[in-house]
């Protein structure tokens, strides 16, 4: 038996339903479980992040923590025993957070991300499916509270149309950015599941960047090696910062709505390690302190920044096990939330992810089957020059979430 994880609701629990989820799914829903659900999404975006950078300290990075962080929600609400406990720890949900609170959360999650969608500003769309092969029994209070999230597939009789379709949900629900994410073999006639996550988001600048004024420049890799890239340049004005406790420069550049917003961290040139530096002193505190926009001060800035694309493929079992994911992919696995006939581990988690930042905005998607400092006063205006590796977020103000983040080492 195979089952593979690809990370690439608006009905409430009630009637029948409430014994679905947990002993008493019939309790009152604690107000503050969306509040607790990105608090603890923010904290293990940055842990997800802080792994990712470990086993792959010299790459190119970028995934989307809130693609990975739903396709484990998924996973949580399907599994039982232990498997359920591991995964309500490694997602940072509070001990007081019964499984019917994060579910009703999520759901409200849902919504209101659905009704973001027809935002004209930008678009962000989040989208979660469950691949069940048809020969298992899944509980009717299941199909019933993941009616849109759930399809039975016959991988058994036709694997490689399975994968297709796998596949083809995932391009359409990222416009294409994201092709292929299941490749040849992936799926065969002994898999039973499969989760997938796909999010989008395409946004245009606040204050776009003048194509006439991209030209290329040198992006300094290390003190010893340098790559011509395309910068592309703005004067306007941005919530800046430095930040001596991450040993950083920050800017914020947010699309328009005013709701999404890259956040850019710049440590140092003269550094070989300022990355990683940065990246241990990065705690959910000061993450927090940074997208609270009153710790930012307005002022003029000349933003130097690269033009680029890139395509990053993770396999995140090795990544997922160091952050203690616990038995999910080995044979006590439980997913007797879902099914009382389904046994064996989850066999795969692959992340695929693309961004494309140009001078009128940026596109991302993913699909989860992560010197000197202050002085006297700066001259106005303050200069920002990507010109040297950067980590960088793509945060929700209001949602509170992380969408995107990445550490951008050398142009292709």
């Amino acid at each position: 038996m195979k089952i593979t994880f690809v990370f690439l609701v608006v009905a409430f629990l009630r009637g029948s339903d409430q014994q679905c989820l947990s002993a008493n799914d019939n309790k009152p829903a604690d107000p503050s479980s969306r509040l607790g659900l990105y608090t603890g999404q923010q904290e293990f975006s940055l842990a997800l992040l802080q792994a990712i950078n470990q086993l792959t300290p010299h790459e190119n990075l970028f995934f989307s923590p809130y693609s990975t962080y739903h396709a484990l929600i998924i996973a949580y609400f399907l599994a039982g025993g232990q498997t359920e406990g591991y995964l309500k720890k490694m997602l940072r949900l509070g001990e007081a957070q019964t499984k019917p609170d994060v579910y009703n959360a999520y759901k409200l999650d849902k919504l209101q991300t659905g009704r973001a969608a027809v935002n004209n500003s930008y678009e962000f769309t989040n989208a979660n499916k469950i691949y069940v092969a048809d020969q298992i029994d899944v509980r009717s209070c299941i199909g019933r509270l993941f009616a849109e999230e759930l399809a039975k597939v016959a991988f058994k009789n036709d694997p490689q149309a399975a994968r297709l379709m796998i596949n083809k949900w995932v391009e359409n629900h990222t416009h294409d950015m994201i092709k292929d994410l299941l490749p040849p073999g992936s799926v065969d006639q002994s898999t039973t599941l499969v989760l997938v996550n796909a999010a989008y988001f395409k946004g245009k600048w606040d204050n776009k960047f003048n194509p006439n004024e991209t030209k290329p420049e040198i992006f300094y890799v290390s003190p010893s090696k340098q790559i011509m890239v395309d910068m592309m340049h703005v004067e306007a004005t941005f919530n800046h910062d430095v930040s001596e406790s991450l040993e950083a420069h920050i800017l914020e550049m947010p699309y328009k709505g005013d709701q999404i917003s890259m956040y850019v961290l710049l440590p140092p040139f003269t550094k070989e390690d300022a990355i990683d530096n940065t990246l241990k002193k990065l705690t959910a505190e000061k993450f927090r302190s940074i997208v609270d926009s009153s710790n930012l001060i307005p002022k003029t800035v000349q933003v130097s920044f690269p033009k680029f694309s890139l395509e990053h493929t993770i396999e995140l079992v090795p990544v997922l096990e160091k952050m203690g994911v616990g038995d999910l992919f080995q044979e006590t696995s439980d997913f007797s939330t879902l099914s009382e006939t389904l046994k064996g581990p989850l066999g795969s988690a692959l992340h695929k992810a693309r961004i494309e930042v140009n001078e009128e905005g940026t596109k991302a998607a993913a699909a989860t089957v992560l010197f000197s400092f202050r002085s006297s006063r700066p001259a106005e205006p303050a200069q920002f020059h990507c010109n040297h590796p950067f980590i960088y977020v793509l945060y929700d103000k209001v949602e509170k979430a992380v969408l995107f983040t990445g550490v951008f080492r050398r142009p292709h």
